[in-house]
């Protein structure tokens, strides 16, 4: 399809005329209208369509409707029916009453090519464009972000039952391209072995048994791969995307020693950010927070937080579940940058507040990031011993000097295994050997290297570290910090409103742009609230917090 811009001249007369008299009080749809008028012009998707072909339906139009799908929870069979049938909808779109709007199948394809164009974060900003234009959002002030887990379409397997679904995705997708070639290669008991679900058949119970079945699995596939490299073998089977997951899996999950095919122990796996947890979902990754295992992906919601303006989703990023919060920090400031709408004060949980990205954040956009500094782990500070905090550095003198007066006898700037840039400071055995609260400082009890050690932070970075860790127990910082717990109600409104936390979709790409389109959605019903002067909704206290004594 091409696409043939045309500018929507208004809601026609006959339309607006029943919408009204139909939604006396207005709705969500009409209000984004009459407020904001005609959001996506179709040039604005030019780039998204070749230029010969059949005219495509307006793209405009396109992602109005696939912000209303999400605003309220439809599919796309609803959502075509929605344009059909909903007065208010036809107002929102400028439709003439008895346009036959179009089939729902053109909401797929319209999705696909705003991944392709990587266009879908374009709509979130064009709202957040029309919204500062009319006095609604600006550069400055409170924002606030967190995370959330996601949970991939696929279902979750593991085990057993994940490489026995492996190896049947792979056989089904073979069977679709070359049904006559599978049917006159595969040996007899794989139609039994590998006809339905795993989860569905009746699994070995001993770990023996099981064992037994893994390395027989492991086998048939490695059958499966050298019959497919086979001269006589379709070429194009070897390039099918199950295939290739088949032969990602098995490098990650077996080993062969002696012609025997075995299952490799778990020290000797990938690591979680590159190791295949289904085979209908290549992208989703295995992770654990706070005890919660999921297979998916992670989603950082970034909003505004100002008492006189309505708190706007400015930024939302969709990474695998195994990505650090902290490596979202250096896009989102990017990003904000770029639109001209860097806060003052970006608050933030431990899980993104790091020395570096505090420096970063003030050296490179002036931003204050506010969150709590992880506290030293070492056994001196657990133990009450002398920790780094109870060294005195000169950065000028390029010295350390412990809390019994003692000086470092050298000074080196090093990489961390990390590769970050780091300072180690070492005190000399003569000095650290005869003190008497040796205990409180080392444990190393080797007669050449009894001296402390210290590995510090770059000078900035470690200035940082000191004062936010001063600022941590000030009444003030306590209350400024208190405004980022509001963003744990956004995440739990797109979780319980909109759906956010399961993905409609496979892969990460479809699963960023569901996320890009359900932040924007949220952003038309906030905008809709503060329109309507719609309260914000209260921190809920149970009955028995309620009864607490007051001091």
């Amino acid at each position: 399809m091409s696409l043939h811009a045309k500018k929507i001249d208004g809601v026609p007369e006959e339309t607006a005329r029943v919408a009204r008299a139909a939604f006396p009080k207005g709705s969500l749809a009409m209000r984004i209208r009459d407020e904001l008028g005609e959001l996506f012009p179709d040039a604005d998707f030019a780039g998204l369509y070749p230029a010969r072909g059949k005219p495509a339906w307006s793209p405009g139009r396109l992602a109005l409707v696939s912000i209303m799908q999400f605003a309220e929870g439809l599919s796309d069979r609803q959502a075509a029916d929605a344009v059909r049938g909903r007065l208010d909808w036809k107002y929102l779109l400028g439709l003439e009453l008895v346009d036959p709007g179009f089939d729902h199948s053109v909401l797929t394809e319209f999705r696909d090519r705003l991944i392709a164009g990587d266009a879908g974060i374009q709509l979130l900003d064009r709202v957040l464009e029309a919204a500062a234009e009319h006095g609604l959002l600006k550069a400055g002030g409170r924002a606030r972000t967190d995370s959330t887990i996601v949970l991939s379409a696929a279902r979750q397997i593991d085990g057993l039952v994940r490489l026995g679904e492996t190896l049947r995705a792979a056989l089904n997708s073979v069977a679709t391209h070359e049904p006559e070639w599978l049917a006159g290669w595969a040996p007899p008991e794989w139609f039994d072995r590998y006809a339905i679900r795993f989860e569905d058949t009746r699994l070995p119970k001993g770990k023996a048994k099981q064992t037994e079945l893994i390395e027989q699995i492991g086998a048939d596939g490695l059958r499966l791969l050298a019959a497919l490299h086979a001269p006589d073998a379709p070429a194009s089977l070897r390039l099918l995307d199950r295939v290739q997951n088949l032969r990602q899996m098995w490098n990650q999950q077996y080993f062969v020693d002696n012609g025997q095919v075995h299952r490799r122990d778990l020290k000797d796996r990938p690591p979680g950010a590159d190791r295949l947890v289904t085979p209908y979902d290549t992208d989703a990754r295995g992770s654990v927070k706070r005890g919660i295992f999921w297979d998916g992906y992670k989603v950082h919601l970034t909003e505004t937080c100002e008492p006189d303006s309505p708190n706007l989703i400015t930024y939302v990023a969709t990474t695998a579940s195994t990505v650090q919060d902290v490596r979202l920090v250096a896009p989102i400031h990017a990003h904000l940058a770029e639109r001209d709408l860097l806060p003052d004060r970006h608050l933030v949980d431990a899980g993104y507040a790091t020395a570096r990205e505090v420096v970063t954040a003030r050296r490179n956009h002036k931003v204050t990031l506010v969150g709590p500094i992880l506290a030293s782990t070492s056994w001196q500070t657990k133990d009450g011993g002398f920790s780094q905090a109870d060294f005195a550095v000169d950065w000028e003198n390029r010295q350390v000097t412990c809390p019994n007066g003692a000086t470092s006898s050298r000074w080196a700037e090093d990489r961390s295994q990390e590769g970050t840039a780091v300072v180690r400071a070492r005190f000399p055995p003569s000095a650290c050997r005869p003190c008497k609260t040796r205990e409180q400082c080392t444990r190393s009890n080797s007669k050449w290297d009894m001296g402390r050690r210290i590995t510090l932070r770059p000078q900035a970075e470690y200035e940082a570290i000191q004062q936010a860790r001063a600022q941590e127990d000030t009444q003030d910082w306590k209350k400024q910090y208190a405004h980022r717990a509001g963003v744990e109600g956004t995440i739990s409104q797109g979780v319980r409103a909109f759906g956010l936390r399961q993905c409609r979709y496979h892969g990460l790409p479809k699963a960023r742009l569901q996320h890009q389109l359900t932040a924007t959605a949220m952003n038309f019903h906030r905008l809709n609230a503060w329109w309507t002067e719609t309260p914000r909704a209260r921190t809920r206290t149970s009955r028995l917090a309620a009864l607490r004594p007051t001091d």
